[in-house]
C-alpha cells in the first residue's frame, strides 16, 4: 500500500513536469532559432528508518536539443541564420553574456543592435552601435556594416559569435550560458544573412507526447483511487473485529 501510493504520486507529479516541458516547445513552435527542452526522469529510493519501500520518481534535466531548425530566407537585412553549431552572443537583463540561434535583430532609436526581444547584440567590444539615417547590412563573416546618404558603406562592428566545445545551460530567462563563463569569438563562424532559422520542435512530436503524458497522468491518478478504496477497505475490515 505504501510503495503503490509513493509510486502513483512521484509518477503523476513527473507527468506534470513533462506536460509543462512540452506545453513550453509547443508554445515556441514559431519562435526563430528556439531549442526543444528535453527531460528524463529517474527513481530514486527515500532515505531514512522505514522508508525503504518508497521510491521517488525526480526529475534528471538532459539539456536541449541541439539539432538545427530549418533555415527560411527573409530577405530582411537585419536577419541572420547562424550556420552550425555557433551561437549569437547578446547582453541579458543582468548585464550577463548570453548566447542565442535567435538572429531576428532590430536597431533601437538610439542606433543599439538588438535582439527581437530589445536584448543589445555583442561585437568584439560590446555591443554594437549604428550609425543615424544609415542602412545596415551583415556578412557571412558577421561583419556588421552601415551605408550613408553618400553611399559610402563603413564597418562598425562584428558580431561576436562563439561555437562552444560542450552544451551550453539554459537559465531561466531562456537563454543560454557556458558553465565555465565567457566563451571567447570564433573568427570561423559564419552567418547567413538574410534568413532565420525556425525552431526545431515538431508540433506533431510534441501534440502526441503530450497526449501520451496527460493518459499516463490518468494512469497514475486511478492507482492513487484503487489506493485510498483499498485503504478505507482495510479500515472497515480492522474495525469490524
Amino acid at each position: 500500500m505504501d510503495r503503490l501510493i509513493y509510486l502513483s504520486m512521484s509518477g503523476a507529479k513527473a507527468a506534470m513536469q513533462r506536460q509543462d516541458a512540452l506545453a513550453n516547445n509547443l508554445a515556441n513552435v514559431s519562435t526563430p532559432g528556439f531549442r526543444a527542452e528535453l527531460e528524463a526522469f529517474r527513481a530514486v529510493p527515500v532515505q531514512g528508518s522505514g522508508a525503504s519501500t518508497r521510491v521517488y520518481a525526480l526529475e534528471t534535466t538532459t539539456g536541449y536539443d541541439a539539432s538545427p531548425g530549418a533555415i527560411t530566407a527573409t530577405g530582411r537585412n537585419l536577419d541572420v541564420a547562424v550556420k552550425g553549431n555557433s551561437w549569437l552572443s547578446v547582453q541579458a537583463l543582468d548585464g550577463t553574456e548570453a548566447y542565442t540561434r535567435g538572429g531576428a535583430l532590430e536597431v533601437t532609436s538610439d542606433g543599439t543592435l538588438t535582439t527581437g526581444a530589445g536584448l543589445p547584440v555583442l561585437g568584439d567590444g560590446g555591443p554594437i552601435q549604428i550609425p543615424p539615417d544609415t542602412v545596415v547590412s551583415i556578412g557571412t563573416d558577421g561583419t556588421v556594416s552601415a551605408k550613408g546618404a553618400d553611399g559610402r558603406s563603413n564597418t562598425v562592428g562584428k558580431l561576436k559569435l562563439v561555437t562552444p566545445e560542450s552544451p551550453l545551460q539554459r537559465g531561466d530567462d531562456g537563454l543560454f550560458r557556458a558553465a565555465d563563463g565567457d566563451l571567447q569569438a570564433d573568427t570561423a563562424a559564419q552567418v547567413e544573412p538574410a534568413a532565420l532559422e525556425g525552431s526545431n520542435v515538431s508540433a506533431v512530436s510534441s501534440m502526441v507526447a503530450m497526449i501520451s503524458a496527460a493518459r499516463q497522468f490518468e494512469s497514475q491518478m486511478k492507482l492513487l483511487t484503487t489506493a485510498e478504496g483499498n485503504d478505507k477497505a482495510a479500515a472497515e475490515l480492522l474495525s469490524a473485529n
